[in-house]
């Protein structure tokens, strides 16, 4: 089977709060990719000033796809980052962007974004896929712990829709203020604590929640994911102060202050990387 890429084509852009913007695109026929199951991710491309997004053949080899997608004069190359599926549908996807200033590729295309645009996209695939499965993980614990930034939230939208009915769920949203709140529907029993940063730095009032929560008792799966730093702290937080199992904690860092996705990972991202590997 070939590997999924395709271009994906603007339906429609819906503002959903004053700094997150939902795109509707074109599935670009991948369909048989779509999973039922939560935090599906894809790597989207976004063209580079006066040029299209122009892709390799999909084929089925994967590093000779990536081979042949970094030989691409950088200056023609698109930027690659990394996304959830919102949802997906008959012929459509969701993506939900963050607007935080004119700082990179993602939020410059997505403020601009028209009907008719066009970017890249690789996945959903089984090169993203989890192990074990993450709809497994959260269904053999007792409950779900969820807590990330704005960033994350997308993400925290799929667990909570996906969420079976009845099931646990105490989540911890860190976002700017009350107007970056969004509806969490959920057929689980989920208790979603949303969290205003105001003035103070990004993750101080996560990281306070969750440090001072007085969690359920019985078996616990965590996910949590947001800027790289406070996901690190947090993960600390659970294992060493909470006695999680390492093997019962999903996180990402999707972001990282101060720095790009273009920027060189530091050692502490290095470390990240390597211990995700270790612990599936």
């Amino acid at each position: 089977m070939s590997l999924p890429v395709s271009l994906i084509r603007v339906l429609r852009v819906v503002p959903l709060t004053p700094h997150m913007v939902r795109i509707t695109f074109t599935s670009g026929g991948l369909e048989p990719f779509f999973r039922d199951e939560p935090d599906l991710q894809v790597k989207l491309y976004f063209p580079r000033p006066g040029h299209d997004v122009v892709l390799p053949e999909a084929g089925d080899d994967l590093m000779a796809w990536y081979q042949a997608f970094n030989a691409i004069p950088e200056n023609e190359r698109p930027w690659m980052r990394s996304f959830t599926l919102r949802s997906h549908g008959e012929g459509v996807i969701d993506i939900d962007f963050v607007l935080h200033g004119d700082t990179g590729p993602a939020t410059r295309w997505a403020q601009r974004a028209r009907p008719g645009d066009t970017l890249g996209i690789f996945g959903p695939s089984p090169y993203f896929a989890r192990q074990p499965p993450l709809d497994e993980s959260i269904t053999a614990a007792d409950w779900l712990l969820i807590a990330g930034d704005e960033s994350a939230l997308p993400a925290i939208g799929t667990l909570l829709d996906w969420l079976p009915e009845g099931h646990r769920a105490v989540a911890y949203i860190e976002v700017a203020d009350a107007a970056e709140e969004q509806p969490c529907p959920s057929a689980g029993a989920a208790a979603v604590h949303w969290l205003h940063r105001g003035q103070e730095p990004v993750g101080e009032a996560l990281l306070r929640a969750v440090r001072q929560a007085d969690l359920p008792e019985g078996r616990v799966f965590a996910w949590i994911a947001g800027e790289s730093g406070t996901v690190r702290a947090l993960r600390r937080h659970l294992v060493d102060d909470r006695g999680i199992d390492k093997r019962a904690i999903d996180f990402a860092g999707y972001w990282r202050l101060k720095l790009t996705q273009d920027d060189a990972p530091t050692a502490e991202d290095l470390a990240e990387a390597d211990e995700r590997l270790r612990t599936g």
